[in-house]
């Protein structure tokens, strides 16, 4: 390790990548300004901007070989000209190969430039793109046109690169070949075992091979080349989550062991058994508690498969063991839903818990916090008011976070600090795809759920063209009539909540009219809070019979006697936000239905996407299944998805390779800590070409 790299500066060897395009033949002022503005502003970058396509210019006999339109390279002959026949028109020559005639077109040519480079009798090589016009063959200015002897300057496969505004495919391929120049050799920080099983290329190599494709087959993402590049973006990634969990784990955890007998109270007054699936979650995470370093694990499940449970008996580990636990929501809604579910039970343990949101305030906020300092309150439910200053833990041992994703790592970490190093528990309820899963938590332990609490019902999904919207209208009147209660989500408008807002609030008017005014609620994103919680509390006391509403409605509300769910312009939705809102039903003892109401045509990709929604329930095939249509920044979000950006690597499609790097990170760290060994000084120069700098920082070795 140089110097420099101690001091935190990036290692010698790699400034020719990380300075700028002087010097590089064929990129000028103006081409590197092109170049950075379409993000290219450094070798490195061009480096790892990979060609896109390749087109295929092996010299063939005829362009009847071909099937046009395609590029073509033949030998031809020159047999006439016919210059242009007015103002705008082109100049066109007639050649031909060794099998037909067909079109050469010249636009806007200076002075009588074709005819002296083309004199009729002329043996050109010649290569473009060639479509028929009238069942012509005609090539439109030949990207080369070469005497016989020269035909070699024409590359037999010639990589496509993206392009942005001022660049061409010639400006890519100088600049590309420029970079590829300053690449040093670099040691490997590849598993050599798997390097070789793989039969990759060491990274400079793999630079020119991607850079230099020779078939369709060089560009797949498979090729060895191009694979080898996507692992060592993917490595990259995983070490600094790797680095992060080791520094996470490096600050020494309190064992929490808790003696059971209050878990035990809350299975004996549950009406069923737990899952296997939970029995297996609560051992890992009661181990992970019990070990001398701070938990750090994911628990993922799907809709209905009983988080809230498990989330319950951990906290009371935290409680047996004379400690506190937290469970904190993204929403007041969802905070208030997780009291109420997990309340009745502690209560049967005999422990207190309490809610605390941004709404409390005066002589009852003062009394919650002392009791909870003084260590009175044994589980704390809230938003992200838990972690304000002035909330004072007795002893919290075990902080969970809700739907995390919502949540910054930030806030995530301020409840954490609000114990001697407590113990940390994510849940999601949204089935994420493995590959989503290894990027967004690789950092972290993972509990599934993979199971249903035995006797919930499967839910009927329905499909319904809105021009039959009166008909649904008139079922759920029957509904009502008998007794059940149903949810109405309006669609999501144009991104806009002033547009969402005016769609509920005339779908509300409509139903109003149509089921009697004090049967129909209204719930959305623009609600003042206590309106918004008195419209839920409303439904959840039978009062409404239907509750219109936005997406708020669509993780945590749970009300059993609700057994209907229309989703209006359901096209509109992606799958897993959809089976979400499909999942706040099917909660009780009664038969729940599910109508996705969509405005017909439906595109291709939007009838897959009901029609698997109709098929299936299960969670985690249907997040497989969207992130194949709609890729990983949409499932998840781009804004809060916290998703790395890629430039090789295919989230979408190369799950197994981010669980291989994954692995190999992890190994690596168990076997050199600082990364002090040889690998490890390699793994270093990776990360610093991947601009992991943070992570270097975390391991404290740069």
């Amino acid at each position: 390790m140089t110097g420099r790299e101690e001091g935190g500066a990036r290692p010698e060897v790699l400034w020719p990548l990380f300075g700028t395009l002087d010097g590089i033949k064929g990129v000028g002022p103006k081409t590197a300004e092109a170049l950075a503005a379409a993000g290219l502003g450094r070798p490195r970058d061009l480096l790892l901007a990979l060609p896109v396509a390749g087109m295929d210019r092996r010299l063939r006999g005829s362009i009847r070989e071909a099937s046009l339109p395609a590029t073509v390279t033949v030998l031809v002959t020159v047999e006439s000209h016919r210059p242009p026949r007015g103002p705008g028109k082109p100049h066109v020559v007639v050649v031909r190969d060794a099998q037909t005639s067909f079109q050469m077109v010249f636009f806007h040519p200076k002075g009588g430039w074709p005819a002296s480079a083309l004199p009729v009798g002329a043996r050109r090589v010649v290569s473009g793109k060639v479509e028929l016009y009238d069942g012509v063959g005609r090539m439109t200015h030949p990207d080369f046109m070469l005497e016989e002897g020269e035909a070699g300057g024409i590359p037999a496969f010639e990589p496509v690169y993206p392009l942005a505004q001022g660049l061409t495919q010639k400006v890519m391929w100088k600049a590309t070949r420029g970079a590829l120049g300053r690449a040093p050799d670099l040691p490997e920080w590849a598993d050599p075992a798997l390097v070789a099983r793989e039969g990759w290329p060491a990274w400079r190599e793999a630079l020119r091979a991607a850079h230099a494709p020779g078939t369709f087959a060089d560009l797949a993402m498979d090729a060895p080349a191009r694979e080898r590049l996507a692992y060592d973006e993917l490595l990259a990634h995983q070490l600094a989550l790797a680095l992060s969990r080791q520094v996470t784990r490096r600050g020494k955890g309190r064992p929490t062991i808790g003696d059971g007998r209050l878990r035990r109270r809350v299975l004996a007054a549950l009406p069923y058994l737990p899952t296997g699936a939970q029995l297996r979650a609560l051992d890992e995470i009661a181990a992970d508690m019990a070990g001398g370093r701070r938990m750090s694990r994911l628990l993922q499940g799907d809709v209905g498969s009983g988080k809230t449970l498990v989330a319950l008996l951990a906290l009371l580990i935290a409680v047996e063991a004379g400690g506190q636990g937290a469970l904190m929501a993204p929403t007041t809604i969802l905070a208030f839903q997780h009291l109420d579910g997990i309340r009745p039970l502690a209560e049967a343990a005999g422990v207190r818990v309490e809610a605390l949101t941004g709404r409390d305030a005066g002589a009852g906020r003062a009394a919650k916090l002392r009791d909870l300092a003084e260590g009175r309150i044994g589980i704390l439910v809230g938003t992200h008011a838990l972690f304000q200053a002035g909330v004072e833990f007795a002893d919290l041992r075990l902080a969970v976070v809700d739907e995390q994703h919502r949540f910054g790592v930030a806030q995530r970490m301020e409840l954490g600090a609000k114990g001697e190093a407590a113990d940390v528990l994510v849940m999601t309820a949204t089935p994420i795809p493995r590959s989503l899963a290894l990027a967004q938590y690789g950092h972290m332990d993972v509990s599934v759920l993979d199971e249903k609490p035995p006797g919930r019902l499967p839910i009927k999904t329905a499909l319904v063209g809105a021009e039959r919207i009166m008909e649904v209208v008139e079922s759920l009147r029957r509904a009502v009539a008998a007794g059940r209660q149903a949810y109405w989500v309006c669609p999501l408008v144009e991104e806009s909540e002033v547009l969402d807002l005016t769609a509920a609030q005339e779908r509300f008017v409509m139903l109003r009219a149509a089921l009697g005014e004090g049967s129909v609620g209204l719930v959305h994103g623009r609600l003042p809070p206590a309106d918004k919680d008195a419209a839920m509390a409303r439904f959840k006391r039978g009062e409404t019979g239907v509750l219109v509403a936005t997406t708020v409605i669509e993780v945590g509300v749970d009300v059993p006697n609700a057994t209907v769910m229309v989703i209006e312009r359901a096209e509109s939705f992606g799958l897993a936000q959809l089976h979400q809102l499909r999942g706040r039903v099917g909660r009780g003892e009664g038969a729940s239905t599910c109508v996705l109401l969509y405005e017909p045509p439906l595109g291709e990709t939007a009838r897959r996407r009901l029609m698997l929604l109709r098929e299936s329930e299960d969670g985690f095939r249907i997040a497989e299944e969207d992130l194949a249509i709609r890729g990983a920044g949409d499932v998840i979000g781009t804004a809060q998805s916290g998703l790395p950006r890629f430039r090789i690597a295919d989230l979408e499609r190369q799950a197994g390779l981010m669980a291989v790097a994954q692995a190999d990170a992890r190994n690596l760290l168990e076997q050199d800590p600082r990364l002090d060994g040889a690998r490890g000084r390699a793994a270093r120069l990776l990360l610093w070409l991947m601009e992991g700098e943070k992570a270097i920082r975390l391991a404290k070795v740069g």
